[in-house]
């Protein structure tokens, strides 16, 4: 793991991970489907979320439920190492039982959850067999030391009318081949309303929230090979620049670098 890249598994479908060395690609704000979960190895970086940032350092633990719209940069011109486990929520959820998720970010100093994720992170990056990298990551989940102490105050407190709008009925509208006036409406509301409360909501517009979706998509067609021409042209990208520009601004990563596992570029 000396070279920056990710890891995948076929065989292991509902885990992906990351390690980038000395990086100083940054990310716009995003959210994404997957539970994230990383650990800074060298450098310092700054979360952001709705309502304010915190500061990360060397050996801290950051936990980002699915959903949650946050960015973690480097300091301006400096470089930064780290390393990022994204997991599907459903399966984290069935390893997980009846044990409660967090629903807002977390972060954790402590020497012994950071090696603990530097150890489970090695074996998934190792030649070990599937069956041996999903015993440790379990084993490293249901352990807990991925808990830490929740950002409310730091990341700010739910936004004011939290009952002002249907967000699970919203999201569905407008991942659905429909214009923002048609999932507008049915929400019964304005195009300019709808853009107005669902960034309130979320800290995205409509259309940036889009654009995630999207890029999660275009990851799972990459994944499986899909060329990058396809995946541009299927999922609706004005061209290669349009594509290239989205997709990196949330992986810090080009499409051709993430589809080849590779990082730093």
């Amino acid at each position: 793991m000396a070279n920056a890249g990710f890891w995948r598994d076929p065989n292991l479908p509902f885990v992906e991970s990351r390690a980038a060395c000395d990086s100083r690609a940054c990310y716009r704000a995003h959210s994404h489907r997957t539970w994230s979960i990383g650990v800074v190895d060298r450098g310092r970086s700054r979360f952001t979320g709705p309502g304010g940032s915190i500061e990360l350092r060397p050996g801290s633990l950051v936990s980002i439920p699915s959903e949650q719209v946050h960015a973690c940069n480097p300091d301006a011109g400096a470089a930064w190492s780290y390393q990022m486990l994204y997991l599907d929520r459903a399966w984290l959820r069935r390893v997980l039982g009846d044990a409660p998720l967090p629903e807002r970010p977390q972060v954790r100093r402590d020497a012994t959850a950071y090696r603990a994720f530097c150890a489970v992170n090695r074996i998934l990056f190792s030649d070990g067999a599937p069956a041996e990298k999903e015993a440790a990551l379990v084993g490293f989940l249901r352990a807990g030391l991925w808990r830490g102490t929740d950002l409310s105050e730091a990341v700010g407190p739910p936004p004011a009318g939290a009952h002002d709008l249907d967000l699970a009925r919203a999201r569905a509208l407008l991942e659905a081949p429909v214009s923002l006036e048609t999932a507008a409406a049915a929400l019964g509301l304005s195009r300019y309303q709808l853009i107005r409360r669902f960034q309130r909501h979320t800290g995205l517009t409509p259309h940036a929230y889009k654009l995630d979706r999207r890029v999660d998509r275009a990851r799972a067609l990459l994944r499986e090979g899909a060329s990058l021409v396809d995946v541009a042209h299927a999922l609706g990208f004005a061209d290669q620049s349009h594509f290239q520009r989205a997709f990196k601004e949330r992986t810090a990563a080009t499409p051709g670098a993430y589809q080849r596992g590779a990082g730093n570029l």
